[in-house]
């Protein structure tokens, strides 16, 4: 890739921001400052681009992030641009589940928002692109690209391989399903070991359509990362490329001042819409994607999701409630594949634009695709006629929950409630075999408040599939579920049960009816009974009081507008 030239004028008018700190007598000090990094009167002169690089030796999601970062650093050079790399945090959803330490996940999100925000909007920094792998990674960059909004660009880490056990694929998933599995005496100790050793043979972020990749595949169909960016393994030698292109495609962003907002429109988040549900995606996008477009100034609500997910076919095959992984879908084409076959039905706002400068629908079009395959289905013979999300409301959810449809779209589950105050003593009762079929399992104070934090289920969700549960038992919390999580799951409860929620009231042996079809969540009690019930509830003592998880429990909105602190 050829250098560019562009003359002082054109580079000044790029400047949008960083001519605060370069320009005239007064900024001499700052420009010492610069020099003493290095850098030239000609690198003083370009355009400032920041590069958060989230790399991290935490979590194989991350920990190879650099290259991809220097890459995108030397995309910038060449385009005429001067980069500057900064890192921030992540945690990992994978390490620290099941624990205490998974209350940080989400609050991590938030951190990463606020802390692109600080350096880019300090340094003067005309463009940004993110360099990013972990599950919260991504709506934490977005959320920063879209409040800044200067020109930016989203890089993904990429995607980790199966790892093999005894002759079929694996990954991180079949590995907490194996833990309930051994609970039950149908794994020995020693296939767990094995198992485990080789569930996640390198780097890259959990293989499946779970939170990572629905949030990649969500990005590229918004238009804010390059064509292929989705599904491309972190192994493979493409996604070097691929960043270094990121980095040119950044300094023509600039050049246009096209800006974040102008690509994050509503139709855009529309069509992350269609996508996640006609992938059977994760849960966690409905959080994140409403936090991302409250940055963007763009209306966007509980109903939308639904609304999208009834009229949108459910046609991939992916795990966690299908056979295949993203490396799988990246062979045949990516993510294209399924955007080719939504845009085809009408289901896709083909002519909204992208980083490339080109249309969505220019963009499908350029990659080659394989359309034989099992993968992805037709539109017009789907898995199910409607979509892998959906939203439910009752006396349970007044202001709604969430749950993962695909493959339950037409289900109604009605059992006694089993309550637990927070997911540990669930987690125990599932290992010890005190929960049937037919129960209802609700696990409150798990909430963005009442955790705070709002940890994921997967240890418990694993649980009772690896225990032959995964169809029969309903679980119903105001925590949340991780994208591996499959089976009737219901998450988001709101209002939680730490301000009063109807959840916060349940007791156990109270009846519960989970009404997919209908999308209502109901306990089976009066008004006056709940009402009573309310006269006697006190919340749970907070266990945090000083620190980031009090002032986080202080800040945050509810799971049904997205749970940010903003």
């Amino acid at each position: 890739m050829a250098s560019i030239s562009r003359d002082r004028s054109s580079q000044l008018q790029m400047k949008h921001r960083s001519k605060d700190i370069t320009e005239g007598a007064e900024r001499a000090p700052a420009r010492a400052m610069l020099l003493a990094m290095g850098l030239t009167q000609d690198d003083l002169d370009q355009p400032f681009v920041a590069i958060a690089n989230l790399a991290s030796d935490v979590t194989p999601c991350n920990i190879h992030l650099d290259k991809f970062a220097e890459a995108a650093k030397e995309g910038v050079r060449q385009g005429a641009g001067t980069p500057f790399e900064f890192g921030t945090i992540t945690v990992s959803d994978g390490i620290s589940m099941g624990t205490e330490g998974m209350k940080a996940s989400l609050v991590s999100r938030e951190v990463i928002a606020d802390s692109i925000e600080v350096v880019t909007f300090g340094e003067r920094m005309d463009g940004l692109i993110t360099v990013a792998g972990c599950d919260k990674n991504m709506p934490g960059c977005m959320m920063a690209i879209a409040r800044l909004n200067v020109p930016s660009i989203f890089i993904y880490g990429g995607t980790i391989m199966p790892g093999q056990y005894e002759g079929r694929d694996v990954n991180i998933q079949d590995v907490f399903e194996a833990v309930g599995a051994y609970a039950k005496g149908n794994m020995s100790l020693d296939e767990l070991h094995a198992l485990e050793c080789v569930a996640c043979p390198a780097e890259g972020s959990c293989a499946g359509l779970f939170t990572a990749n629905t949030m990649s595949t969500a990005i590229e169909m918004m238009g804010m990362s390059l064509p292929g960016d989705a599904s491309i393994p972190a192994i493979d030698p493409r996604k070097v490329d691929e960043a270094r292109r990121a980095g040119a495609t950044l300094m023509e962003l600039l050049a246009q001042d096209v800006r974040p907002r102008d690509i994050m429109t509503r139709e855009a988040f529309e069509n992350a819409i269609t996508v996640v549900v006609a992938m059977g995606g994760s849960t966690n996008a409905v959080l994140h994607l409403m936090a991302m477009a409250r940055e963007a100034e763009v209306e966007l609500n509980l109903q939308d999701f639904d609304r999208i997910s009834r009229n949108t076919p459910y046609i991939s095959d992916m795990r966690p409630g299908g056979r295949y992984v993203m490396a799988d879908l990246d062979r045949h084409g990516g993510v294209a594949l399924i955007g080719k076959r939504l845009l085809n039905a009408g289901l896709l706002h083909g002519d909204t634009i992208t980083v490339t400068g080109k249309t969505l629908r220019e963009n499908l079009n350029s990659v080659e695709t394989i359309e034989d395959q099992d993968i992805i289905y037709h539109t017009d013979n789907p898995r199910s006629p409607t979509g892998g999300l959906g939203i439910l409301y009752g006396n349970l959810a007044p202001d709604g929950a969430v749950i993962k449809v695909a493959g339950h779209q037409e289900k109604i589950y009605e059992g006694p409630a089993r309550v637990f105050d927070q997911e540990e003593p669930a987690f125990k009762a599932i290992q010890d075999g005190q929960i049937k079929e037919g129960d209802i399992v609700i696990i409150r104070y798990e909430g963005p408040k009442g955790g705070p934090g709002m940890r994921e289920m997967l240890a418990v969700t694993g649980a009772l599939i690896g225990q032959g549960l995964g169809e029969s038992v309903a679980l119903v919390t105001d925590g949340r579920f991780s994208g591996a999580s499959h089976g009737p799951m219901v998450g988001h409860v709101a209002p939680e049960a730490a301000v009063g929620g109807p959840i916060g009231l349940v007791q156990e042996g109270d009846i519960i009816t989970l009404d997919i079809p209908n999308r209502c969540l109901d306990i089976r009690v009066t008004e006056e009974q709940l009402e009573d019930r309310r006269k006697n509830w006190h919340p749970l003592a907070p266990k945090y009081t000083s620190g980031v998880f009090a002032k986080y429990a202080k800040l945050v909105s509810s799971a049904s507008e997205g749970a940010v602190t903003g």
